[in-house]
């Protein structure tokens, strides 16, 4: 079924955009079978597709592009917004990987890991209205799960004619979550897809499966250790509010959008424990500080270092309203007890409204997630999808029903929230790469008739393959 539709999906794309791309087809045809059409003038031969900059990388060609897309895909006609793009370029007999991140896009080459197990090309979507891919003026009604997808389904309809191999999705976190939504809309795109620790609050106000993780993640004296800096840094908010001051006042912060420096303050204070197990390790516990001994200066740092102080200012916030606004009328948003604070904390976990700017209006839309969560367990047809075993965020995972085919959720052990393939345990390690292979089309014989000896196809590149997880002062996947 995939395929067919894919096929037919194709001869639409080509038919419609016989212009400008036939037109240089027919050019090359005519110059003899050597003499193809250059990469870049085949990508912007697709209507809509603007160059920004081409940057030069061995072994690839590397493009940072605009793709115009409709404001509202119900209603194309009623404007159209610039969104931003990469293509990492091998060949276009390779698969094709889609990444996306779910906020802003990299703008450096870089290759996700399904790219690097399978050498294919990497597209990668800024994810709209995140800046410069916002429109102008925002209607914030049109952000949305559907409106990201269908933007997705529209600029692989348009590449596709191009990158007729294999395509898969894929991203980390949020961008996990992209290319599950990506699948749920559009099943018939992709032929696989690779989704990394993404968070799937079904229900928003059932949030005690966090509960369950807090109490056993790590060990015992590592938990400890945190949660007694955690409750020091309120009950010496007076000194360190004062500290906070002067340090907004010094980087020029301001508060308007959570109300006053105090809200800020505790919201920084209560994600340090569920920060340091997003992005640290049992390892790191020995660089936490005792509380009881600590100086003013030992707290602050450590908070700093780990929730970042300026996350909640307005300029902290401004780049993420996109995802704030997200979490509160789609996504949801965790809300977890901290006993060991007891009265100390004024205002909990705070909701998502409290970082979106008044202006923007906000209505929560409980069946969106479960929509979603019931069609993956349903549906789900070689998806795999990837956790970290001391990530909060996978304490509420996706999960495969009886009627899925060909689908996984696999737990590296010990990993966080950069949780990956290669860290997982060596059976999965190799059934993984072998599955991902076999959906882009390029499973090598002896990793088909024996997939423990599957192993990615590109040669490592310590450019290519940085990963970017990036330590984002905020609690958002």
């Amino acid at each position: 079924m995939r395929k067919a539709f894919r096929w037919l999906l194709a001869l639409v794309v080509l038919i419609g955009t016989m212009g400008a791309a036939g037109a240089s087809a027919q050019a090359a045809t005519a110059a003899g079978p050597a003499a193809g059409p250059d990469i870049k003038d085949q990508i912007l031969a697709v209507p809509g597709m603007s160059l920004i900059e081409e940057k030069p990388y061995t072994g690839y060609r590397f493009f940072v592009l605009n793709y115009e897309q409709p404001v509202d895909h119900r209603q194309p006609w009623k404007g159209t917004f610039r969104q931003r793009l990469t293509l990492l370029h091998k060949d276009t007999s390779r698969p094709t990987v889609f990444f996306t991140s779910g906020y802003n896009v990299n703008t450096n080459p870089r290759r996700s890991e399904p790219t690097t197990i399978v050498d294919g090309n990497q597209v990668s979507l800024e994810y709209r209205f995140f800046t410069p891919s916002r429109p102008d003026p925002a209607n914030w009604a049109h952000l949305d799960i559907w409106q990201a997808a269908s933007d997705q389904h529209r600029l692989f309809t348009a590449l596709k004619q191009i990158y007729p191999a294999n395509w898969l999705a894929t991203g980390g976190s949020k961008g996990g979550m992209t290319a599950t939504y990506y699948e749920r809309f559009y099943p018939d795109d992709m032929d696989g897809v690779v989704a990394y620790v993404a968070p799937n609050d079904v229900v928003n106000q059932e949030d005690s499966a966090y509960d369950r993780f807090f109490k056993k993640v790590g060990t015992k004296e590592c938990r400890d250790k945190l949660n007694a800096v955690q409750r020091e840094a309120l009950v010496r908010r007076e000194p360190l509010e004062a500290r906070y001051a002067a340090y907004a006042a010094d980087n020029g912060y301001t508060f308007t959008t959570v109300g006053d420096l105090d809200r800020a303050y505790e919201a920084v204070v209560l994600d340090y424990v569920w920060a340091f197990w997003q992005y640290s390790l049992v390892a790191d516990c020995g660089s936490i500080p005792v509380a009881a001994t600590a100086t003013d200066q030992q707290i602050w740092d450590s908070v700093d270092a780990i929730s970042g102080f300026s996350a909640y200012t307005d300029q902290g916030l401004a780049t993420y309203t996109p995802y704030y606004y997200q979490a509160g009328t789609q996504l949801g948003a965790p809300d977890i007890k901290q006993p060991h604070l007891g009265d100390l904390s004024r205002y909990g976990y705070q909701p998502p409204r409290n970082f979106v700017p008044r202006d923007i209006p906000m209505t929560f839309q409980p069946w969106a997630m479960a929509d979603v969560d019931r069609w993956v367990r349903d549906n789900a047809d070689r998806m795999l999808f990837v956790y970290g075993q001391n990530d909060p965020w996978g304490a509420e995972p996706f999960r495969i029903g009886y009627n899925a085919r060909d689908s996984y959720v696999m737990t590296a052990p010990g990993a966080n929230h950069g949780a990956n393939v290669a860290r997982l345990m060596e059976g999965e390690r190799a059934l993984a790469t072998a599955k991902i292979q076999q959906w882009a089309g390029v499973a090598p014989a002896a990793a088909r008739l024996d997939p423990a000896g599957a192993a990615p196809l590109a040669a490592p590149d310590a450019v290519l393959d940085q990963q970017d997880l990036r330590q984002e002062r905020q609690l958002r996947p």
